[in-house]
């Protein structure tokens, strides 16, 4: 009794979804069921989420939500440039999903179509698209004034991309403590920069030497 008595929060909901999922291997077939199954109502799961699609997609906009404020718990990383935010941004982002590794290769297995998979990533790619947008500075949008809408979308898709691309490899990588993952993040991040400053390619000839070594030692 003294258990049903208890509220239910946000995060006790989360928490036992994600559970639910690693313990079972499957979704909870509808809300009735996941609240039954969990010893509250769907009564109190609507406060919180209309759907379980949207709970799932608030998961991993609560990953980034938590390492955006371990972020600017740090005394520096308000001085920090563009590209250091974004660095410790990706550092930080992958320590959370690390942590919750289990979980979120499970929920992005399954369906057999990836893009169907993504679609409970639509609410991180609203957020860090607008943290994108937050970070960049005027050293990027200078030479570009008249441009500068046009331009800070296509920053802002390219860096989704990127972040895509990152959680791809990721997931795919076996080194311990996925220390390839932390090289990939450095060489990626300073090739895009590279990029937005329309400087010399050697950041990008690396990371390609880079990616052409792990598929190359990966089929052997």
């Amino acid at each position: 009794m003294e258990a049903k008595n208890k509220i239910i929060s946000k995060e006790d909901i989360v928490s036992l979804y994600m559970d639910e999922v690693l313990e079972k291997g499957q979704k909870p077939k509808s809300v009735y069921l996941f609240a039954k199954e969990n010893d509250f109502t769907e009564a109190e799961f609507y406060p919180f989420f209309g759907t379980l699609e949207a709970l799932e997609k608030e998961i991993f906009r609560m990953f980034f939500e938590n390492s955006v404020n371990l972020l600017h718990q740090h005394p520096d990383y308000s001085g920090y440039d563009m590209k250091n935010k974004m660095l410790s941004f990706y550092f930080t982002f992958f320590e959370i999903l690390t942590a919750n590794r289990s979980y979120v290769l499970q929920s992005l297995k399954f369906d057999r179509n990836p893009l169907r998979n993504l679609v409970q990533l639509s609410t991180l790619r609203d957020s860090f698209k607008e943290y994108v947008s937050e970070i960049l500075t005027d050293d990027f949008r200078l030479e570009y004034e008249k441009l500068q809408k046009f331009q800070e979308k296509g920053i802002q898709e390219s860096a989704w991309l990127q972040l895509m691309l990152t959680i791809k490899f990721w997931v795919d990588d076996e080194s311990p403590s996925f220390e390839k993952t932390d090289i990939f993040i450095e060489k990626s991040v300073n090739a895009s920069f590279q990029l937005m400053n329309i400087a010399p390619l050697n950041h990008l000839i690396d990371l390609g030497k880079f990616l052409f070594k792990e598929k190359i030692y990966s089929k052997s």
